[in-house]
């Protein structure tokens, strides 16, 4: 129950970002590419600064930005405390309704597909953060599309 609060929370407490939090950037960027070469993963940038790890694609429906979806997730920081966890029916909820990283990270996936979201903080939560979640944090993200309602 507690890792659907924090998902609903961030559904109805997204942050805009601001131009503050383009100070974080430069420190974001190099934060996601040492975790990315201390866990020897092969990710991929994609124009808004996401990163992704596409384990497997999934062979089902891809989702849009807008679709309603079912995901498994286990969110932490890069140091691995996770701050947010679903059970592995998942939850249910837009995409339109989250946080960027999430909006465009899902599309990346298939039905049954999974992999590793490197989120950060201006597709996150911001400068400003959001309960557990510290202002300008990278956020991870491992997540399975379970399925395109």
């Amino acid at each position: 129950m507690k890792s659907s609060l924090y998902l609903l929370l961030s559904i109805f407490a997204f942050l805009s970002c601001s131009d503050n939090d383009s100070n974080f950037e430069p420190q974001n960027e190099t934060d996601i590419l040492k975790y990315i070469k201390d866990n020897n993963l092969d990710a991929t940038k994609s124009s808004s600064g996401l990163y992704y790890v596409i384990d497997n694609e999934g062979n089902g429906a891809r989702p849009t930005s807008s679709s309603n979806v079912t995901v498994a997730y286990k969110g932490y920081f890069l140091n691995g405390k996770v701050f947010d966890q679903s059970n592995s029916g998942g939850i249910s909820f837009g995409l339109n309704r989250v946080i960027t990283g999430w909006t465009e990270g899902i599309t990346y996936f298939k039905e049954g597909g999974n992999g590793v979201l490197l989120v950060p903080s201006n597709l996150g939560y911001g400068p400003n953060g959001s309960l557990s979640i510290p202002g300008g944090a990278v956020l991870v993200f491992d997540v399975k599309l379970i399925k395109v309602n």
